[in-house]
């Protein structure tokens, strides 16, 4: 064998060796926080009597199970003060109540107690303008060859409104979210759209489109900008802990994540043609 051969060999052995080195990063760790996923969603043109309350805990950045939260009592308030309790099922975490009754424009006051601590919140079940058409774009997008979907309604003229638009995919985990209020188009019809690259033929979508009060819209707001606007790597950490309306009245220091809204929604699936 030629030298150069042998020092090539030296070389790619070396690479090869370093490649299997172990490394370790050092995370910082924080006591988990209770997450509350409470999102009370009425379907129009159904009773919307089953709703269900989520709760779990943050953990560990390499975790991949999300730890849930049993033992919770949670109740639901009108302005009645008539209460919708919230059972736990058989999947832990998850809290369901069969007879809730919504009303647009009623306030709701959520009430969990878990461990000694109080945790509530107060917000108002919003309308959403129905959903009146789908359409299939087959030039959009910057390059002109993308297929995007616009999902039209007409914005109420007498009243200002706030509205969350989801896209979700089957079969996939991406979801496209957008907050808007309408401040350009109140009372004309409008659209919200599909931003997903790569769509073809035979995939189907569903839009959602929710009616949410201000503070939500605010809420959301941020919340996708984070999530849309983050760069610098996996373990850059958000410009800021954004706080729901929860608040743990026992302490109010170690407060919740998550947030507590009431939607009317509407929504339709669509198939790619």
């Amino acid at each position: 064998m030629k030298k150069s051969n042998i020092l090539i060999a030296l070389i790619l052995t070396f690479f090869m060796t370093s490649c299997e080195e172990v490394v370790t990063v050092d995370l910082d760790t924080q006591a988990p926080k209770l997450v509350i996923e409470a999102a009370l969603k009425w379907q129009k043109g159904t009773d919307g009597k089953t709703q269900t309350i989520k709760l779990s805990t943050t953990t560990s950045f390499f975790s991949t199970e999300i730890p849930t939260v049993s033992g919770a009592q949670i109740i639901v308030r009108n302005s009645t003060n008539t209460p919708f309790i919230f059972t736990e099922s058989g999947t832990p975490g998850d809290y369901v109540c069969n007879n809730f009754i919504p009303v647009l424009n009623e306030t709701y006051t959520l009430s969990i107690t878990l461990n000694g601590a109080v945790y509530n919140a107060t917000e108002t079940l919003k309308s959403v303008a129905p959903i009146e058409t789908v359409t299939q774009i087959n030039d959009g997008g910057i390059t002109k060859n993308e297929i995007q979907l616009k999902t039209f309604f007409t914005d109420p003229a007498a009243e200002t409104n706030y509205y969350l638009f989801q896209y979700t995919y089957k079969d996939d985990l991406y979801q496209n979210l957008a907050a808007s209020d309408d401040a350009f188009f109140q009372g004309n019809r409008f659209f919200s759209l599909s931003q997903k690259e790569k769509l073809k033929v035979g995939d189907q979508v569903t839009v959602t489109h929710y009616g949410v009060s201000k503070t939500y819209y605010n809420y959301l707001a941020i919340l996708i900008t984070i999530a849309g606007g983050s760069s610098g790597g996996p373990f850059q950490s958000p410009p800021a802990t954004v706080r729901g309306n929860i608040v743990n009245t026992t302490d109010k220091d170690n407060y919740p994540l998550g947030f507590f809204s009431a939607s009317e929604i509407d929504s339709k699936t669509f198939t790619i043609q």
